[in-house]
């Protein structure tokens, strides 16, 4: 059981009660020390190992990321934004005309735009599932799945309601009809146990600024081993093979290096991000995500529990154990998030909904100060 206070790991000020980890999670004090640290070595060049900078740091941190898909390290590419990743599996996938691709009513824009395009190309079509106010997004998703779905492109856990997607259940259904499974876990992955044998994705990327507390423009994509020897976006000279050798990199190499790797943005070392990367995902791998989901449900219900008098409730059928969007009273005034900001709250409003994303740093005073400002907006 989780019973450690994380709160000092944060830069987290006593006077604010930070309770919007799905806009972006604060990175902790390890994390931002190790980028500082590599800031600070990029004043002097002459002093950067090119195996270590180059090579070592990001297959450490491929490693790591590996870990929180439940895959290898061969299975996964460094991206810089969910886009890249997505546009990846776009590039990669099958798609003719009269076949559907589903994506969810109000899901986050980048698992859409790509899907609208590649469906424009090939004369198919993005079919756009809905849910009914008492139906779950999974209920939702297997009624949808029909002869001519070619592609799911789902999140685990929707960015506006909260609710969650049972992706082995989809999974099941998809695959016996031939179709292809794209996820976007930028709101869940590192809150949970992923089931990568279960769910079985062909393609699964995540961002790393929000739930995997690490700098922007730095995220990670599991590519199945089918597809490893796909095309990459970029035709990058560190994903060849032999990319060892500086003094041979005109000896051009037509081979990749093995497995995802191929897929890597450019630039993919990041000498300044990837430090601080690689030191939040060893916390999270060290926190045991079993234990992680059951304490972030803890936190969600608590936050649930002291507002539900005041009218304010998580009307969302099966929603993510991290992730609270409350339905609001119809007297609750518009820019609430703003005035809830004035009082020391973070949170995020999205559409009628109060999001409501704490994590483990999160504790009983910052759900005291969220109560005594709802009810103070509210009463």
């Amino acid at each position: 059981m989780m019973n450690s206070d994380y709160r000092p790991l944060f830069d987290l000020p006593r006077d604010l009660a930070y309770l919007n980890c799905a806009y972006m999670g604060p990175m902790p004090r390890s994390a931002a020390a190790a980028g500082q640290t590599a800031y600070d070595r990029r004043q002097r060049p002459w002093e950067m190992g090119i195996q270590d900078q180059f090579f070592d740091q990001p297959e450490a941190l491929r490693a790591e990321a590996a870990k929180l898909f439940g895959a290898t390290a061969d299975d996964i590419a460094l991206i810089p934004a969910a886009s890249y990743g997505l546009a990846l599996a776009a590039s990669n996938l099958p798609l003719q005309a009269g076949q559907h691709i589903l994506t969810l009513a109000e899901q986050f824009p980048s698992n859409v735009y790509i899907w609208r395009e590649k469906a424009a190309q090939a004369g198919a079509e993005v079919k756009t599932v809905s849910r009914s106010a008492n139906q779950s997004w999974t209920e939702a998703v297997l009624d949808a799945i029909g002869p001519q779905t070619a592609i799911a492109a789902l999140p685990e856990v929707h960015w506006a309601d909260g609710g969650r997607v049972d992706l082995a259940r989809v999974s099941e259904k998809l695959r016996d009809g031939g179709g292809k499974l794209v996820l976007d876990l930028t709101q869940s992955l590192g809150t949970s146990l992923f089931d990568l044998a279960a769910i079985r994705p062909d393609f699964a990327i995540a961002a790393g600024y929000k739930w995997l507390l690490g700098p922007y423009t730095l995220g990670y994509a599991y590519i199945a081993p089918e597809y490893q020897s796909g095309l990459p976006l970029e035709e990058g000279w560190i994903v060849r093979e032999g990319a060892e050798d500086f003094a041979r990199l005109v000896d051009y190499a037509d081979t990749y290096q093995h497995g995802a790797r191929r897929f890597d943005m450019g630039e993919r070392s990041s000498f300044q991000l990837i430090p601080a990367a690689l030191d939040s995902l060893k916390w999270l791998n060290g926190l045991g995500l079993d234990s992680l989901r059951e304490a972030l449900l803890r936190r969600t219900m608590e936050i649930e529990d002291a507002v539900r008098p005041l009218g304010a409730h998580c009307n969302t059928p099966e929603r993510g154990a991290h992730y609270l969007c409350l339905a609001l009273p119809d007297h609750a005034p518009k820019d609430l998030a703003a005035r809830l900001m004035a009082r020391g709250v973070s949170v995020s409003q999205r559409g009628d909904r109060l999001r409501v994303t704490p994590h483990l740093y999160t504790d009983r005073p910052d759900i005291e100060r969220f109560a005594a400002a709802m009810k103070a907006e509210l009463s």
